[in-house]
Order: C-alpha cells, then structure tokens, then sequence
C-alpha cells in the first residue's frame, strides 16, 4: 500500500488537529499519537482510508488503501494542519494560557459531504445520538471501507437524495433533519461551484438551503476548510464556555459570546476550540428537559 512520512511542526507536539470535527462528526480532537488516527471517505479518486501514526516527535507515518489511496496521501499535510494560517495570531489574557496550554493546528478534510453530514444530524441532538446516527447511515446505505480495519464509508450525495425521509427513522433521525440531508444531498452538484471561494461564502451560499442555519455552516466550513473564524452561532453550550473561560462568566448568550470574541476575529474558531478543550462552564441551576438540555440548538 502507499505510503508517506510527513514532518510535523512544533505545535502538534504537545497536542492535536482538530482532524475529528469532520472524521468522527464529533467536537473533541484526535491526537495524533500513541495511537493511529484513521480515517475512510469518499475522494474525489474513490473510496479511501488512511492511517496516520506518530513516528517520533516530529514525524508521522501515513499509509493508505483503495482507489483514493494517493489522493488521501497528498491531503495528509492537510489533515494535520500544513494550511493553517497563524497570521494575526497574538492571544492575550485568558486565551494566551490556554493556548500555551494546548496549541493545535486546524485540519482540513476538502470533503465537505462528510462534515455536511455531521453538521446536519448534530442540529438539537445530543453528540452521542448524532454520531450514533452517522455510523447506522454508514453501515446500511454505505459501502465498506478499504483497508485492514473493519468500517464504512458513508453513502455518497447520489445515495442519499434518491432517500426517502422515511429510511432515516430506523437510524434516530426524525422527518426534518431527513429532508435537510436530502434537500443537501440534491444540491452538492451545484455546490461544486464553490471549490476555491472563501469561508464566508461558502457559509453563505450553504445557508440558503432549507434546514441549514448558521451553526451547520460553521461547523462544515471549520472541518472541512480549515475555517479559524467559524462561529457556530445557536449552540447551547459554545456561549457559555466561551464567557466562562473568557471572562469568568458562567452563562452567556450569543451576543456577548461575539462581544469577547470580538477582539480575535480572524481565529473565533480556535478561541471556541480552545475554550471546549478546557472544559465546560460549571452546571448550576434548573435542569432543562430532555428535548433541550444538552442539545446542540442551531441549524
């Protein structure tokens, strides 16, 4: 199988990419070592998994299998974190601790499918339930990924708009997420045309199909671009662990969330990424019902 090394910068080496915002459609990042990081996708060359495993301290192994195999290799820079721009980076405060505490680099998938697909069942659903969901819509309607681990590659664009919004309850999901995927899935011809334009278009552009709202778009463009400035706007928690971390502030709506993260425009992204990564605001007052607490609000 192909394979490569690639030489990583001194800010992985106490840390992570954010490579699992798209990988796993989770919000925690994947380190890249003890262990091996894999991930299986759709290239633009076929169906592809990749394994990356830390060699030394400043080294990582990659190996590919199928069809995708090189393309993947190519993407591996990418994957962990060569195109990040740290250009007009200069925390202070609070921010400067916890990045001193733990850098990282923003991954870029390029699939925006994947992370189109996350981003959609993640809306007002638990993270467990969500990713629950992604891996039964994988293994039913998907295809199995290449490679010596046992996963599967979810359904492509054509998969899924030929679906009916009744084949997505067995897997958790309730009529009006079914039909955003469905409603995306028949509009990714079209969003080809995007390929190359900046974040904030893209977020744009996604945002005027039905059942997509601010936070889907920002999660897409920060897994899939590399988007340092996503703001994930109608989140329930994101607010209050931005004020927490930023301002000692236990509770915070949307607004004053951007009033503090105001001052680092151009990296909100990674604020927001650092703040999750040192925990949640402390969980005090009335429990909320199952329908909310603990949910990702936003679409």
């Amino acid at each position: 199988m192909p394979k490569r090394s690639i030489s990583i910068p001194s800010a992985l080496l106490r840390s992570s990419t954010s490579l699992a915002d798209t990988v796993r459609g989770a919000k925690d990042p994947v380190l890249v070592g003890p262990t091996d990081t894999w991930w299986s996708t759709r290239t633009p060359d076929g169906l592809g998994t990749i394994s990356l495993k830390r060699a030394t301290n400043a080294v990582v192994d990659c190996e590919a299998w199928g069809p995708g195999a090189t393309w993947l290799l190519n993407q591996a820079p990418l994957l962990l974190g060569d195109a990040d721009d740290l250009t007009g980076w200069n925390p202070t405060g609070p921010v400067k601790a916890m990045w001193l505490r733990r850098p990282f680099l923003m991954s870029r998938t390029d699939r925006p499918w994947d992370a189109l697909i996350g981003g959609v069942l993640g809306q007002k659903v638990q993270t467990t339930k969500a990713k629950q969901s992604r891996r039964q819509l994988a293994r039913k309607f998907g295809d199995p990924a290449p490679g010596p681990r046992e996963s599967w590659i979810l359904p492509g664009p054509d998969v899924v708009g030929d679906m009916g919004y009744h084949q997505f309850h067995p897997l958790g999901v309730e009529r009006k997420r079914a039909e955003t995927l469905i409603r995306t899935a028949k509009e990714m011809r079209r969003l080809t045309s995007l390929t190359g334009r900046q974040p904030d278009e893209v977020r744009m552009r996604l945002q005027r199909i039905r059942g997509i709202g601010p936070w889907t778009a920002a999660m897409v463009t920060a897994a899939s671009m590399g988007d340092a400035d996503a703001v994930p706007v109608g989140d329930f928690h994101i607010p209050n662990t931005v004020a927490w971390h930023l301002a000692g502030e236990p509770r915070a709506t949307d607004q004053r969330m951007l009033e503090l993260l105001e001052p680092f425009a151009g990296h909100r992204w990674r604020v927001i990424r650092l703040a999750k990564g040192s925990g949640g605001a402390p969980k005090y007052g009335p429990r909320l019902s199952l329908t909310s607490d603990g949910l990702h609000r936003g679409a």
